[in-house]
């Protein structure tokens, strides 16, 4: 069971994978701690649950994945930390709480982390997100395909590129005169025009390309120290 907080105390403002307009949403979200209290005294009382999240030390992360796979525990609740990285052959359910909250590329890997054993794996994908919404089409998208690569352009059409050079991981279209998501061919050819300018004069010292390296320099020497200098 995954959950987008730790404890209810967090207000969910820190999450990377959100996009802009779910994020601002003042609806309370499920948090680990709380639901594995919860499941564990009531709901599945008498079953073995697990905590797992970002926080722990890693001893203990590694301790309750231990059980987990070594079949110690029938539930693990978690955060996205078992994102990348988890193979527990016998998991074969997730429910994700607050779907909405996460990006289409998080909830692709989280849903890799189940059947990865001889039996089928089934994710239950919860939110409260109404029919029609954008954050209820990201669902739905993901709903219909498997396939990484078509869901990652998927994700950079509704959430936009963020900053290109930059911090930001989603937002408003940042580039003056193409956009990631439909101008992939255009960007392709910048790509190879600027490799072959580069391997042809690495310093942009002709005198024909000083202007484009004071520009350069104007527009990136704060990202690159290469650039700077």
């Amino acid at each position: 069971m995954v959950c987008p907080l730790v404890d209810d105390a967090d207000d969910g403002n820190e999450l990377d994978d959100v996009p802009e307009n779910v994020r601002a949403s003042q609806a309370q979200l499920h948090s680990a701690t709380a639901t594995a209290e919860r499941l564990a005294t009531q709901i599945l009382s008498g079953m073995r649950v697990g905590l797992l999240h970002g926080r722990m030390g890693a001893a203990e992360k590694d301790e309750v994945m231990g059980q987990f796979r070594a079949g110690r525990l029938d539930v693990l609740v978690s955060t996205t930390v078992i994102e990348v990285g988890v193979d527990v052959p016998n998991a074969t359910v997730m429910l994700v709480h607050d779907a909405d909250r996460f990006g289409l590329a998080t909830l692709h890997q989280l849903r890799g982390r189940v059947g990865r054993g001889d039996l089928s794996g089934t994710v239950y994908l919860e939110c409260n997100a109404k029919k029609g919404t954008p954050a209820r089409k990201r669902l739905d998208a993901l709903e219909a395909t498997a396939d990484g690569f078509e869901l990652a352009e998927l994700d950079l059409r509704l959430r936009h590129e963020g900053e290109v050079l930059g911090y930001r991981q989603s937002g408003g279209v940042t580039l003056r005169v193409s956009d990631l998501s439909s101008d992939a061919d255009l960007v392709e050819w910048a790509h190879g025009d600027a490799r072959a300018l580069a391997e042809r004069d690495p310093g942009l010292e002709s005198a024909v390309l000083r202007p484009l390296a004071h520009e350069v320099h104007d527009r990136f020497g704060g990202y690159f120290e290469e650039v700077a200098r």
